[in-house]
């Protein structure tokens, strides 16, 4: 696999990502999170690893705030650290942090073991390995975590090659949900 393949692989599809969420972004994320409620509720997930969405990423935010108040499960976010990421809770109030990415405040709470991840995706290769924004983080998260929970990826309109584009250590989704 080259590298320079995988690259011109991601701008594109966040080119078509930045052009999808020009146009009828509300509704495609709420058809989305409806999608994506219903696969948890399916699912039975009682520790569930969401994330504070970016421009182009699917806004999981009502989902977060439903699963919260319903207290049926535990919801955690991704915390920045160093070269990676831990699960905490999610809590109020988030913070602009590194690549203008929010976060809730640090916890030294250690999270339970996690059922169902949703995770944001920019494209999505031959294998259904995650193409991300390039860092990394998601794949050192799980590598690290020990344990391998359902892995759900999701995207506002699905950008995916037939070819093999990630590394072994790319995670790869059991489900993808899209619009």
């Amino acid at each position: 696999m080259e590298e320079s393949h995988k690259r011109d692989f991601r701008k594109s599809c966040i080119k078509r990502l930045e052009f999808e969420s020009r146009f009828s972004k509300i509704y495609k994320d709420k058809k989305v999170v409806k999608d994506l409620y219903t696969f948890i509720k399916k699912y039975k997930a009682k520790r569930v690893l969401l994330y504070i969405p970016m421009g182009i990423e699917v806004d999981v935010m009502p989902l977060l705030k439903k699963l919260r108040k319903e207290r049926e499960c535990e919801v955690y976010v991704p915390y920045m650290v160093e070269d990676s990421f831990k699960a905490v809770k999610y809590r109020l109030p988030l913070k602009r942090k590194k690549f203008g990415i929010k976060e809730p405040p640090n916890s030294n709470f250690k999270a339970r073991k996690i059922d169902l991840a949703i995770v944001p995706v920019v494209g999505v290769d031959g294998l259904c390995k995650r193409i991300g924004f390039g860092k990394g983080m998601y794949d050192r998260f799980f590598y690290r975590l020990g344990y391998t929970p359902c892995i759900v990826f999701t995207q506002l309109k699905l950008c995916k090659t037939p070819k093999i584009l990630s590394n072994d250590y790319d995670i790869q989704a059991n489900y993808i949900i899209t619009n």
